[in-house]
């Protein structure tokens, strides 16, 4: 019995079986399966059920295997034998799959709520240090300079992208299986759009046998999950390499780091860790849930019970994780001075003197070798590109003799990247005022 039972991990969905009973018994009413009066009663005992698990007075028992059947249960203790007649014209694949239906539509709603702030903090940031420069990585080396705005911004589009595939999974998971029965549908003449309507469905499941052994939307979400949680981890992995001492960005406030049971100077950025680590336990519930599904025959397998622990671990760790992350990223503190010094590296502009050449008439390949035997000479010699004679520069390139101390300005160097996309202060407002605008188009029109 305990370990078939479901009873410790699905009585979550004690209120989703609630409000799909009670969908479920009105249009037994309207198909004239149960009278008004029994309807009356049966709406009263489940309104009080659903009062028991919402003040934790509900008497759970393992003895019943599931919330489900818990819940007929009770209804049947309060009522008697019309309790019973609760399951009319159903069955608890179809209940099952209903619940879960409605759990991971309102869950993807409360989550894109999370991620819709965390966008804004996105948005707050990178107005707050519209004007700080950061170096631009690539293979975790220098590479240019760039509005510390346009970093922060990169994660907006992720987490918009995010968003999208949400709104997809969503429609995935907006079919009412209810009526399905256990695997061929049912003899009663029940009305299965009345229910959907009742229940905010868009679709029906036009299958019965598809409706109980469908378990894509599930993957599907847990796919967004993983994606989702690999932008979050990347994210925490920048904070983590930006707080240290080699690096020096940013402070995180203390409410979001611990100390070191031994050396006490240390300030460890746990929460940024936690999320990054906790990606794993995400992917491993998308990688569960695909082999559980892989070699199923149609219909319903008890292995399908295996669906939700995953799924409800990963909706507890996405509800956790993103709201904890904008209020830490709210509260980081930004190392200006350091990163000044950061940018105020001249090989952070090399490909701009690249180009220079290029634009007296080279071609890029021949720019590019003549800018790395200088830039090789600077390292050898321990000088800066800047610190170069102009006759030190005509011996690289006769172009090179002229002024280009302009080149090698980093500010300038932003500024000149001014294509739609890029880092120049003028793109970057245009890319905020559309990130602005998107967000508050997702808020006329919510996901759920």
């Amino acid at each position: 019995m305990n370990f078939t039972a479901s009873l410790s991990f699905d009585r979550r969905l004690g209120l989703c079986d609630i409000r799909g009973s009670i969908a479920h018994v009105e249009m037994l009413a309207a198909r004239q399966i149960i009278t008004t009066a029994e309807l009356t009663r049966l709406i009263g005992g489940l309104e009080e059920v659903r009062t028991e698990i919402i003040e934790n007075r509900f008497p759970y028992d393992i003895r019943y295997e599931d919330i489900h059947m818990n819940i007929e249960k009770r209804l049947t203790d309060k009522l008697g034998p019309l309790g019973g007649k609760l399951h009319t014209a159903r069955s608890r694949n179809d209940q099952v799959a209903l619940d879960m239906h409605l759990y991971v539509k309102e869950e993807i709603g409360n989550i894109d709520s999370h991620l819709h702030q965390l966008q804004e903090t996105m948005i707050a940031l990178a107005e707050e240090y519209s004007d700080v420069l950061i170096p631009g990585y690539t293979h975790l080396q220098r590479a240019q300079p760039v509005l510390l705005a346009h970093h922060l911004l990169t994660y907006f589009w992720m987490l918009q992208r995010d968003r999208d595939r949400l709104a997809g999974s969503l429609q995935r998971a907006d079919l009412m299986p209810l009526g399905a029965g256990a695997i061929a549908g049912t003899g009663f003449a029940v009305d299965r759009e009345l229910v959907a309507n009742k229940l905010g469905f868009g679709q029906l499941y036009e299958n019965s046998i598809d409706a109980v052994s469908d378990r894509d939307y599930i993957i599907e979400f847990l796919s967004f999950a993983a994606i989702l949680m690999m932008h979050l981890s990347r994210l925490g992995e920048e904070l983590v390499l930006w707080s240290s001492t080699e690096f020096g960005f940013i402070e995180i406030d203390d409410a979001y780091t611990t100390g070191s049971s031994m050396m006490p100077q240390k300030k460890n950025p746990d929460v940024a860790e936690l999320i990054r680590g906790k990606t794993g336990r995400v992917y491993g519930s998308l990688f569960s849930m695909l082999t559980i599904m892989k070699g199923l025959p149609l219909a319903y397998n008890k292995d399908m019970q295996e669906d939700k622990e995953g799924l409800f671990d990963t909706i507890d760790t996405l509800k956790a994780s993103l709201p904890l992350l904008a209020q830490m990223l709210q509260k980081i503190s930004v190392n200006r001075s350091r990163l000044a010094d950061a940018v105020d590296d001249d090989n952070l502009c090399a490909t701009d003197l690249a180009d220079y050449l290029v634009r007296h008439g080279s071609t890029f390949r021949d720019s590019h070798h003549i800018i790395g035997k200088m830039i090789a000479y600077c390292l050898r010699e321990g000088l800066r590109l800047r610190e170069l004679d102009s006759d030190c520069r005509r011996r690289f390139h006769p172009d090179l003799a002229a002024d280009v101390s302009t080149l090698l300005d980093p500010g300038k160097v932003v500024a000149a990247r001014s294509s739609r996309g890029g880092t120049a202060p003028a793109a970057v407002k245009e890319q905020l005022k559309l990130a602005k605008q998107l967000l508050a188009n997702k808020k006329r029109n919510p996901l759920y």
